[in-house]
C-alpha cells in the first residue's frame, strides 16, 4: 500500500511542477485543427462510402 501512496504522490508532484500545460490559446487552436480534420476525414470517407455504393450497385446489376 506504502508503493500505491508513493505513486500517486510523484504523480501528483510530476503533474503540478514538471509538465508543461498548454496556455488557452493554444488549446483553442489545436481543437480549431481537431474539428477541421475530422470535418475533412468524414466527407472524405463520406465520400469514398457514396462512389463504392455506386460502384457495388452497378456491378451486382450488371449480372441481373
Amino acid at each position: 500500500m506504502d508503493k500505491l501512496s508513493n505513486y500517486f504522490r510523484t504523480t501528483i508532484e510530476e503533474m503540478r511542477y514538471n509538465v508543461t500545460w498548454p496556455s488557452t490559446t493554444e488549446l483553442q487552436k489545436s481543437a480549431g485543427l481537431v474539428l477541421i480534420g475530422s470535418l475533412v476525414f468524414a466527407v472524405v470517407v463520406g465520400i469514398m462510402d457514396v462512389s463504392f455504393e455506386t460502384v457495388l450497385k452497378a456491378f451486382y446489376n450488371s449480372f441481373r
